[in-house]
This record gives structure tokens, C-alpha cells and sequence, in this order.
């Protein structure tokens, strides 16, 4: 099997302080986070699953540079990426936008479902405790510039700020309850929040509750897609456990039916107002504008202050975009070691 970490032999985990996030071009303060995006698609290079499905291609530096240019034009500062490992992550190309657009991007550490994945891959195989120290190597010491793609590992300067994992529409595997395990020991050990991938806000609440169960730190984990579940109770009970939730459809629902991710913001942003975030997770080609295609990513700059306005509920803009992706994407004092 691929020999994911040998250099990390003999070495000793740092830890680290607060108040900071982690970007592909090093560790920032606070003050220079600004108004963030908290669920993107920015590069998923050539590989398995665009091979399957061109429409995810997200490669061309030159227009993904473009259109992060127009957000930072617009005001926008920080996004947040969510391929993790070896399925479309390039961290190289990632580097290049981020230096070209002045837009500080967040990579993650993590494994996504299972059909980014060929049925032989070595997330199949891998022990907790290897999977656990990948993680900890991409955030502590440099992702690698082929991604786990090759025979060797070259890793570069640049270190994950986050952890994703995801599951399907039922109910948790034991392979993926082991990624849930080994994202936890990371997260503890490094102080790196935790993303994940609802499939239409479904498994959210359990995943809320292994978290609280493993004894992650809620105010670091973010469950995304929770507003297609529509619910407003469901969203609720979610809310309710303590972990944070992100919105990321707006944009996505048909002109004949209510816009439930906005109905969710005007109903619960009053009751919690720290723990919800948004994003556009435009994962699809033809939702770039720089691709021919829209809305585009400078949507929700658009719409959503607007939206809040008019409602009277102006004063939660500065929570969504500005506040709690602060506090959510900030890494913690990590309270153990391995």
C-alpha cells in the first residue's frame, strides 16, 4: 500500500495557539479574514470523478483566478475550499489563485463519500491511526504537491486549515465511522475545525451527535447542506446540540418554490445568531461565471444583505459573513496529544 507519512517518523507534534486560521499561503490573525464564504469548490483537478463527470472540472488557474478576483473586487477576502485528499485537490494551483486573486483560501484535510473514490482505493484499507496521522501531516506539515496520487510523497509548505469528512443518505458504515474517529483524534490533536457533507441536510443530527459523542468541540464543527433539508424543526434540533450549520443552496432552488434556505435565515438567525454560515459551493463548472456559466460567485454579496434588510435583520450580516466564520474557522488550543 502507498506509504502515506514515512518522513513523520521520530518526528514531534507541534501545537498551537489561538486566534488564527490557516490558509494556503500560512497562518493569518483574525483581522485579516473579512468577509468569508464558508463552503466553495475553488480547484478539483482532472482525475476519477471528472473523468465521470466533466461538469466538476474546475481546473483552468486563469478563470478561477478571474472570478476570485471579481469577489475580491466586490469585498470578499476568505474562501474556503472542501475537496479534501486525492479526490481533485491540487494545492499548487490552489497557491497560484490565491496569490493571483488576493483571496486567502482555506484547504482541507479530510475524505470525502465514497464515489470520489475507485472501489480499490487505499481509504478502504488504512488503519484509524494512519488516516489519523495523514491528517495531522497535511495540517502540521505540508500537503502533498501529487496529492497521495503517486508512488512518493513530496510534501510542500502548505498545510491544510481544516478537516472535511462526509456520508451518504443512511446510516453510518463502520469505514465511515472510523473516518469520523480519525478526523476527531486530529481535531484534538491539532486544534483544526471540521467540515462535513450532509447529502440534503440527511444524517446531520447523527453526525451532530457522534461529534458530541467523540467529544469534538462543537463550536469548530460545521455541518453544510442542512437548508436542503428545509425543515425548519429539523434545522432546529440540529442547532440545538451545538455544533454550527452552513447554507449553501440560495442560489439552487427553482423559481416556483419557496426559497427555503432564505425562509431558514429569516427563522433562526434570531435564536442563533453565532452558530449559522453560508456559502455558494459552486462545484459545478456552469455556475462560474469566468466558465460562461452563472450565478456566479459574487451571489450572495448580491442577494443575501439585501434579503436581510428588508426583513429587518440587517444586523446578522455581519454574523454570516464576517463573525462566525471567525470564531468557526479559528483553530482551538488542542487538549491532547497522541
Amino acid at each position: 500500500m502507498l506509504q502515506i507519512f514515512p518522513e513523520m517518523a521520530g518526528q514531534t507534534i507541534k501545537t498551537m495557539s489561538q486566534d488564527f486560521f490557516r490558509t494556503v499561503l500560512g497562518d493569518l490573525s483574525f483581522s485579516e479574514m473579512g468577509l468569508t464564504y464558508s463552503h466553495e469548490h475553488i480547484v478539483i483537478d482532472d482525475g476519477y470523478v471528472t473523468a465521470k463527470h466533466p461538469e466538476f472540472l474546475l481546473n483552468d488557474v486563469d478563470k478561477i483566478s478571474k472570478e476570485l478576483k471579481n469577489f475580491h473586487d466586490a469585498g470578499g477576502r476568505t474562501v474556503v475550499d472542501t475537496m479534501p485528499a486525492n479526490c481533485g485537490r491540487n494545492i499548487l494551483k490552489s497557491v497560484e489563485v490565491s496569490q493571483r486573486s488576493d483571496v486567502n483560501i482555506i484547504v482541507p484535510t479530510g475524505i470525502h463519500l465514497e464515489i470520489y473514490y475507485p472501489e480499490n482505493h487505499w481509504r478502504y484499507s488504512i488503519s484509524e491511526d494512519k488516516l489519523t496521522r495523514l491528517f495531522i501531516a497535511d495540517i502540521e506539515e505540508g500537503i502533498d504537491e501529487l496529492d497521495y496520487s503517486g508512488p512518493i510523497i513530496k510534501r510542500t509548505s502548505h498545510r491544510a486549515g481544516l478537516i472535511k469528512l462526509a456520508t451518504g443518505d443512511g446510516p453510518f458504515t463502520e469505514h465511515q465511522e472510523l473516518i469520523f474517529r480519525a478526523a476527531v483524534n486530529a481535531h484534538l490533536e491539532t486544534g483544526a475545525p471540521i467540515l462535513t457533507h450532509t447529502n440534503f441536510g440527511r444524517q446531520a443530527l447523527e453526525q451532530a451527535r457522534l461529534f458530541k459523542k467523540l467529544g469534538a468541540n462543537l463550536e469548530h464543527v460545521v455541518l453544510s447542506h442542512v437548508d436542503r433539508a428545509k425543515n425548519v424543526a429539523y434545522n432546529r434540533s440540529v442547532l440545538d446540540l451545538g455544533v454550527r450549520i452552513e447554507y449553501d443552496s440560495i442560489f439552487r432552488w427553482r423559481k416556483e418554490e419557496p426559497n427555503y434556505s432564505l425562509q431558514l435565515l429569516e427563522q433562526l438567525l434570531p435564536y442563533y445568531p453565532d452558530q449559522i454560515v453560508v456559502g455558494m459551493d459552486m462545484a459545478k463548472n456552469a455556475y462560474w461565471k469566468s466558465y460562461g456559466g452563472g450565478p456566479g460567485l459574487n451571489y450572495l454579496i448580491e442577494t443575501v444583505p439585501d434579503f436581510l434588510k428588508a426583513k429587518g435583520l440587517e444586523e446578522y450580516n455581519q454574523k454570516l459573513f464576517f463573525e462566525n466564520p471567525k470564531r468557526l474557522y479559528s483553530f482551538i488550543d488542542p487538549p491532547r496529544k497522541l
